[in-house]
């Protein structure tokens, strides 16, 4: 199969879930090309980027400038640059008769610059707010192709809130199926207008063989090391965690705590950490590749994922940072948070608090620091968990499935599909 993903930004660190999907299918012999609304940073990469040449397989939509006028001046500067490469292709996001509002805005002319004379069998939307690319994409350039948007969580959540549970409402009617990575988000999907069967939960999966299992004990040197991963941003909740660590570093004073990622947030953080002066304990470290952050994880026993609700309605699915620590073994805090709850089991495979709960926070991880002994358990819990319903190999798998279904239902019943009058959020 030829697969176009559309995503917001490659390469990421932050998003190994994409990584995941597309080395996947290049194993199992499909081609795949990425789309990507934004250039990111090439300075540290997953090795995977440079181990399978993504880069070589990327291709970047112009930026869509949201005032009008602007829009236009740059689309007439794409005009002059590209219009000699596929002026057939050109002259169809024009067409308004077709394609209304799409073409009216240049969101067409937009989206068909970088993949002239090219076509898929599938075009997966890796995000929500990126399936008004996906929808100009496949009219303008694919149209027999099949159309699918995963929902990961902002998109479903903030975006929705921001701009009304009207948005998805032509992606619904047009789009030819749907993946969410967890029930909490289909439950939502499917209030927003989703018909139930065309939408399937299919979770980010790991490969458990990159994350040994260890079972954690206290260390000889008596140091418990605590460990959080994620963008430094609201809805990730680090603040509590910091604050929850300094209250319990008051009665253990033997801690480290280590949290990894950068955003907005990180000064704000900084500020909170000398604040509670306790900068020899709580360390921001950053950005880190897939094996650096394996070596951190490998070298803690307790991990914190203190995610709560953004004020701008932004929440998460289960994170993989999360399942990543449980399949090496390590007990864990989270939160009755969004997806969360589907992954980590209260009392099992670690402690749900609520969100925004310091002291909730602070209190499951004294009891964690004083019960070394069920630190063992948990993690063997928690590893089963991830093997059971995480697993990469089998979640690849059933991805080409899907796409193989899909391609196998359009060929059968031989209808036309209903062109899409789009609506875009930037319109």
């Amino acid at each position: 199969m030829k697969i176009a993903f559309i995503v917001d930004k490659f390469p990421s660190l932050s998003q190994t879930f994409i990584l995941n999907q597309v080395t996947g299918l290049l194993d199992r012999g499909h081609e795949v090309d990425i789309y990507a609304s934004e250039r990111g940073s090439t300075s540290k990469v997953h090795p995977a980027v440079e181990n399978y040449h993504l880069c070589d397989r990327t291709y970047y939509l112009p930026q869509i400038p949201e005032n009008l006028l602007g829009r236009v001046f740059k689309g007439i500067g794409l005009l002059l640059a590209n219009g000699y490469k596929d002026p057939g292709c050109l002259l169809k996001a024009f067409n308004v008769f077709k394609y209304g509002k799409q073409a009216m805005s240049l969101w067409l002319l937009y989206t068909v610059i970088p993949s002239f004379k090219k076509s898929y069998d599938i075009i997966h939307c890796q995000f929500g707010t990126q399936s008004y690319r996906g929808m100009s994409f496949r009219n303008i350039n694919t149209p027999d192709a099949k159309l699918i948007t995963t929902f990961r969580g902002d998109d479903i959540s903030r975006f929705v809130r921001e701009k009304g549970t009207e948005i998805y409402n032509e992606l619904f009617k047009t789009g030819d199926f749907f993946m969410v990575n967890c029930d909490f988000f289909r439950q939502r999907a499917i209030a927003l207008g989703c018909d139930g069967n065309k939408i399937v939960v299919h979770r980010s999966g790991l490969d458990c063989s990159r994350f040994p299992f260890r079972p954690r004990h206290l260390p000889a040197d008596g140091q418990i090391r605590i460990t959080t991963i994620g963008r430094l941003v609201e809805k990730k909740g680090i603040e509590y965690s910091i604050r929850a660590v300094a209250k319990q570093v008051r009665v253990t004073p033997n801690l480290e705590y280590n949290i990894l990622g950068d955003g907005c947030l990180r000064e704000s953080l900084q500020e909170l950490i000398d604040h509670l002066n306790v900068g020899n304990v709580i360390h921001l470290l950053g950005w880190k590749t897939e094996q650096e952050i394996i070596e951190i994880i490998n070298n803690s026993q307790i991990f914190i994922a203190p995610s709560v609700t953004a004020k701008d309605g932004n929440q998460d699915a289960p994170i993989n940072v999360l399942k990543e620590a449980m399949a090496m073994g390590l007990p864990v805090i989270s939160t009755y948070h969004g997806g969360i709850p589907e992954l980590v089991e209260d009392g099992v495979s670690g402690f749900l608090v609520p969100e925004r709960d310091a002291d909730a926070l602070a209190e499951k991880l004294g009891y964690l620091i004083d019960h070394p002994e069920i630190w063992s358990e948990m993690g063997k819990a928690g590893q089963a968990c991830v093997k059971a319903h995480y697993d990469l190999d089998k979640l690849n798998d059933r991805l080409v499935e899907i796409y193989q279904q899909l391609l196998a239902t359009s060929k059968g019943n031989g209808q036309p599909r209903e062109q899409a009058q789009l609506v875009s959020p930037t319109l």
